[in-house]
């Protein structure tokens, strides 16, 4: 495969360029950046810093990659940003490395999807085949799990965890943390239901919606409180691997809230 970088492009001395990647027009590379093989940078691109990107990943016009983070705190010192293979980041997007509050390292998961002006603050891990929408912005030291889906305009406060397999919906403001195939919805967002469309396009069976359901309604019952309910779960549905999926992260989360229903969910 034949490298090709455009004569109007800039890539500095240092820099990793793997086979067969292409560097369009008015692009911009810095000299510690890695390409690697078959990624595209479509044209006015701009990566910098320590910034490491896998194989196949597109990267189209005016994306500001690298670049130092927007956290008033950060004094120079040397951090990174490694974005996964198969991504594609589209118009505008922004992406940060990390801080020294926050490891030092920005990560993104293989075959992820930004759409236009997403942006993904200092210090935040995303997972694998992630989507954010347009215009979503994730804050600094978010935690992303994988198979989630963010639609447009969607906000995430900085340090939110979200699980896997969950759906944002869009302009939804989340302040708490969202477990596992739930689905947040609304400016200061409340948990409403499940990620039912989601599972159901990844193959998960009716037998395991159905149980991943009937825990959410006990653990979303009036009965009791939270941590309650989580041992409950745990004790009825001890043989479920995607229910202790969802109670390994209300555990892991200690003290921090999560996103609940507006009522009680009927627990039968």
């Amino acid at each position: 495969m034949d490298t090709f970088i455009h004569k109007t492009a800039i890539v500095e001395d240092g820099a990793k360029i793997g086979a067969g990647s292409k560097i369009g027009p008015f692009c911009m590379v810095g000299p510690e950046v890695e390409l690697g093989e078959g990624c595209e940078l479509v044209s006015h691109v701009a990566v910098a810093g320590k910034t490491t990107i896998g194989a196949r990943t597109r990267i189209f016009p005016f994306a500001s990659i690298g670049h130092i983070p927007q956290d008033l705190k950060y004094r120079g010192e040397p951090s990174t940003l490694t974005i996964g293979a198969d991504c594609t980041l589209r118009e505008g997007v922004t992406m940060n490395p990390g801080t020294e509050g926050g490891g030092l390292k920005t990560v993104i998961g293989d075959r992820c999807a930004f759409l236009a002006n997403s942006h993904v603050g200092h210090d935040t891990r995303v997972g694998n085949d992630v989507i954010l929408s347009n215009n979503v912005m994730l804050a600094g030291h978010v935690t992303v799990g994988d198979f989630v889906i963010f639609g447009g305009g969607a906000a995430v406060i900085q340090f939110a965890r979200v699980g896997s397999h969950a759906f944002v919906g869009g302009l939804t403001g989340l302040e708490n943390d969202l477990i596992p195939y739930g689905m947040a919805m609304g400016n200061r967002a409340h948990l409403a239901g499940l990620n039912i469309i989601g599972l159901r396009r990844r193959g998960f069976t009716r037998e395991q919606i159905h149980e991943i359901r009937r825990a959410y309604r006990l653990l979303f019952a009036d009965e009791g409180t939270l941590s309650e309910r989580v041992e409950d779960v745990a004790g009825e549905f001890s043989m479920h691997p995607f229910v202790h999926e969802i109670l390994d992260f209300i555990r892991e989360g200690k003290d921090r809230a999560i996103c609940t229903p507006r009522d009680p969910v009927a627990s039968n």
